[in-house]
C-alpha cells in the first residue's frame, strides 16, 4: 500500500511563488504531483489538489480575489463538491475563502506589516485529511509569511464555524502573528474535505530548515489522497 503514490495537483497561478516548493515537499513525502496551469479549464486525474502560496495575480483589488475567477478555479470548485480533497497554503487559503470554498475572509495583517517567521501552531483537530498524523493539542512549529493573514469573521460566522468544528489550527497563545479572529491559523469546510492554512508545511518538512512539523500536515494529506486512490482502483 505504501508504494502508491496519489496524484496531487498543484495549481500555478501568475505570481505563485511556492509552487515548486509545494511540488518538492509533496514529491519527497510520496506523491506523483501535477502541475496544473491556472487556464486550464479542467483538472488531470488527480487525488487531492493544493493551492499554493504566492501572490497571485500580484494580488491586486485584494489576495485571491482575481485567482477565484480562473479557469482552474471552477474545476477545483467542482472537484471539491465531489468530495475531493483541497488543501489551500497561504495565498490559496484567500482563494479558497474568495471563492467561499471556506468560511471567512483573509484582511492584511493587523500591524499593517509583512510578518516571516517560525512560529507554533496548536492542533485543534486531529481527526481530519489533514492532520490524522497528529495529536490533538500538540505544538507545530512552522513559518509564516504573509502581509493579508487575518482571519476575519463576524460573531455570527465565529460562532458557526466553532459550533460546526471547523476549527483546525490555532496560533499558540500569544503567538498570534496576523490579529487573526480567535487566534485561527486553519480551518476547514463543513464537509471536512477542504482547508485553508496561513503557515506554510511546505516550508517545514525537514529539520535542517529548522522544523519537521510540516510534514505531519502534508503526509496527513498525502495519506487521505492514497485512500482515495484504493478506494477508486
Amino acid at each position: 500500500m505504501s508504494e502508491i503514490r496519489p496524484r496531487v495537483g498543484v495549481v500555478v497561478f501568475p505570481g505563485s511563488n511556492d509552487d515548486r516548493d509545494a511540488a518538492w515537499s509533496l514529491t519527497a513525502l510520496g506523491a506523483e504531483v501535477k502541475m496544473v496551469w491556472y487556464a486550464d479549464a479542467e483538472l488531470p486525474a488527480v487525488d487531492a489538489v493544493v493551492l499554493p502560496g504566492g501572490f497571485s495575480y500580484g494580488d491586486y483589488l485584494r489576495a485571491g480575489a482575481i485567482a477565484r475567477f480562473a479557469p482552474a478555479m471552477r474545476a477545483v470548485a467542482d472537484f471539491a463538491v465531489g468530495g475531493g480533497l483541497v488543501l489551500g497554503i497561504c495565498n490559496g487559503f484567500q482563494v479558497l475563502c474568495e471563492a467561499g470554498l471556506l468560511p471567512g475572509a483573509l484582511r492584511p495583517n493587523t500591524s499593517l506589516s509583512f510578518v516571516c517567521r517560525d512560529l507554533r501552531v496548536r492542533v485543534e483537530r486531529a481527526d481530519t485529511p489533514f492532520t490524522a498524523r497528529c495529536e490533538q493539542g500538540q505544538l507545530l512549529t512552522i513559518p509564516v509569511k504573509h502581509g493579508d493573514g487575518c482571519w476575519f469573521a463576524t460573531p455570527e460566522l465565529l460562532s458557526e464555524v466553532e459550533e460546526n468544528d471547523q476549527i483546525v489550527l490555532r496560533y499558540a497563545e500569544g503567538g498570534n502573528p496576523n490579529g487573526s479572529v480567535a487566534d485561527v491559523a486553519g480551518v476547514v469546510n463543513a464537509d471536512g474535505n477542504v482547508m485553508g492554512l496561513m503557515p506554510h508545511p511546505e516550508h517545514a518538512v525537514d529539520p535542517l530548515l529548522g522544523s519537521g512539523d510540516g510534514a505531519l500536515v502534508l503526509a496527513s494529506f498525502i495519506d487521505a489522497a492514497r485512500d482515495r486512490t484504493l478506494a477508486h482502483a
